[in-house]
């Protein structure tokens, strides 16, 4: 009992399903070391995660604890944890009821799931006293979850849409929405934009978009059409309450509620059906892309802070698709119609000088894409399959793994702990 006086137990934030069920109190009781390992864990991750984060942490531990010391009374421990406990939690997460469905989401096992991975990595890493002696979670025990495109508006509907918003008479409605569909501003973003948010910078007006979402503040081009809004906005609205560029009637920032009902009545005005703020952000996404935009600026417009999260626009993106199938196929034709023919004899010399030249060397594996075929995806090669890799990068990819499992990039570990495996299976 003395490490758990050490370590108080710490309230956590109620969760939106199942609430009431295994609270810290009653596990306490039945293991007080694993409780107090989870909660000087927890203490630790409040030093450098939202606290949404560490409330998520928090659950997910809790329903762990509560559920499998219930299931098994022997068990007071985190050191004790075996394999068949994580088997036993992934069947009773399967059986909950989320809060919209029968079944918990497979996005909420992931998550649940995730953190429990984490805190078995970070708890070995730290070196505590309490913890297991090898990591009982793996890639293959998450759920396989959906992964849907974003919805975006086509370009005759985004037309339609842009068209009614500019002969919408409430100004104020008027740029905010128009701030959403020609920044790709996040709702909450929107909420936090400060009077002096529009700033110029040698001959560009620019906007500042603050510390949000994913911990990073940021600049964005504004239109002429958005300067002069903002203009005329700043010299007819009421003197500013709460120091933010848009408030609302009380003083108060605008909530995400809000935003939503606004964008919806710009959309019924329009008669373009429903539409809310995000599919704006995924409309400027998609548009950018399909008009020439890298990925890598559209990912400093939207704060992205992976790569992997701007590729999702590359799935969408008609006419970057079209183009690259094209331009392959066209290569694939020339070949066909100028390749001579190889005899028997001289096949294998050729193929294994034809792969050697296409071989190049990346910082953990190769490349063996044809020089033929032009890569545009040149920040996930672990993903693509023209990758190879070996024994002689293995540290390297430990560190990767090691990094992605840091930053709770979870998409990111599972790809470099399937490559560590196969290294492993083939040596």
């Amino acid at each position: 009992m003395t490490a758990l006086a050490a370590t108080p137990l710490a309230p956590s934030r109620p969760s939106r399903v199942l609430t009431k069920e295994f609270p810290w109190s009653d596990t306490a009781q039945r293991a007080p070391l694993m409780v107090a390992t989870m909660h000087r864990y927890l203490d630790q991750l409040a030093v450098s995660s939202r606290p949404t984060t560490v409330s998520a942490t928090s659950d997910a531990l809790r329903f762990f604890a509560g559920q499998a010391t219930a299931d098994d009374p022997t068990l007071t421990a985190v050191c004790e944890i075996a394999r068949g406990h994580i088997e036993a939690h992934k069947t009773w997460l399967a059986s909950r009821p989320g809060k919209k469905s029968d079944r918990l989401s497979p996005v909420t096992i992931c998550h649940r799931l995730g953190f429990l991975r984490t805190f078995f990595e970070r708890t070995m890493e730290w070196g505590y006293d309490d913890a297991p002696d090898r990591q009982l979670v793996f890639p293959g025990d998450f759920p396989q979850r959906d992964e849907p495109l974003p919805k975006f508006l086509d370009d005759p509907t985004a037309a339609k849409f842009m068209a009614g918003l500019a002969t919408d008479p409430n100004k104020r409605r008027r740029l905010i929405v128009e701030l959403l569909a020609r920044t790709g501003i996040r709702a909450s973003e929107l909420g936090a934009l400060e009077s002096d948010a529009m700033v110029t910078v040698g001959d560009t007006r620019w906007l500042r978009i603050p510390v949000g979402k994913l911990h990073n503040d940021r600049y964005v081009p504004l239109h002429p059409l958005l300067v002069d809004l903002i203009t005329e906005w700043q010299q007819i609205r009421p003197p500013s309450r709460s120091g933010r560029l848009i408030e609302r009637d009380d003083g108060q920032p605008f909530d995400r509620r809000t935003v939503h009902r606004y964008v919806a009545a710009v959309a019924k005005r329009a008669g373009v059906g429903h539409v809310h703020p995000h599919q704006l952000r995924h409309t400027l996404a998609t548009q950018a892309i399909n008009r020439g935009m890298s990925l890598e600026a559209i990912a400093a417009l939207l704060g992205h802070r992976s790569m992997r999260m701007t590729l999702t626009y590359a799935r969408i993106s008609d006419r970057t698709i079209a183009d690259e199938y094209f331009r392959v196929t066209q290569a694939v034709e020339d070949n066909y119609r100028t390749a001579e023919p190889i005899s028997a004899d001289a096949a294998g010399p050729n193929m294994q000088r034809l792969a050697t030249d296409h071989r190049r060397l990346l910082g953990n594996g190769h490349c063996t894409r044809p020089v033929a075929l032009d890569c545009q995806f040149e920040t996930i090669c672990e993903r693509c399959g023209f990758y190879d890799t070996g024994p002689q990068f293995v540290e390297i990819l430990r560190r990767q793994h090691s990094d992605a499992i840091d930053h709770c990039d979870t998409d990111r570990a599972e790809v470099f702990n399937g490559l560590l495996d196969n290294i492993d299976d083939t040596t």
